[in-house]
């Protein structure tokens, strides 16, 4: 039986992930707003957000205590919890140019047909982090089998879209929906394939 591979991402109701600066600054925090950390064995994401994800978690796990860089904001005790699985849960950075990754609990894989691989291969669930083309690319190569999305109750305009560079059509069925706090929703979609 094949593992289950989980994208979750954090965005805008208009489908947007980063604002025109490159920023998510509407996002208050970046634990796992889907319970899903029991399940999870393996994360994967691309180079592009390997450096930003690496430097933020280590610095929560380095002094828990002390206001975070990027947001200027104490880590909440979930990002703290997060900061730990992070650090003690194998990473794979899907990327043709990165030569090296900091984390000991990392490694580069070439080409999506690796995180096939693993797939195939005895485990529980894999967490794809992101970022955008990363979740793309996976769609394309049938390897995501569920979207939960945390949808913030805001539209930024301009900025990154999540599926802007989604090859092909994709058949989602909603499966689970959360309301949170501040507006928040959580949706849970079972992704279908291209047609």
């Amino acid at each position: 039986m094949m593992r289950k591979v989980v994208a979750g991402m954090q965005m805008s109701i208009d489908g947007l992930i980063d604002g025109p600066d490159g920023y998510t600054d509407w996002v208050d925090s970046w634990s796992d707003t889907f319970d899903l950390l029991p399940e999870i064995d393996a994360c994967v994401l691309g180079n592009g957000m390997y450096s930003g994800y690496e430097q933020y978690w280590s610095a929560i796990k380095r002094d828990p205590h002390a206001p975070l860089e990027f947001t200027g904001q104490l880590p909440t005790p979930e990002e703290i919890e997060y900061a730990d699985f992070a650090l003690g849960t194998p990473h794979y950075v899907l990327s043709k140019t990165r030569s090296d990754v900091e984390w000991e609990n990392a490694r580069i894989v070439r080409d999506v047909s690796e995180i096939e691989t693993l797939r195939q291969a005895p485990g529980r669930t894999i967490y794809v982090v992101g970022g955008a083309r990363t979740v793309s690319s996976l769609m394309d190569h049938g390897l995501i089998d569920e979207l939960r999305l945390t949808i913030h109750p805001l539209v930024v305009g301009k900025g990154k879209a999540l599926f802007d560079t989604v090859a092909e059509r994709h058949h989602v069925q909603l499966d689970n929906v959360k309301r949170l706090d501040g507006g928040k929703v959580c949706l849970v979609y079972k992704v279908g394939g291209g047609a």
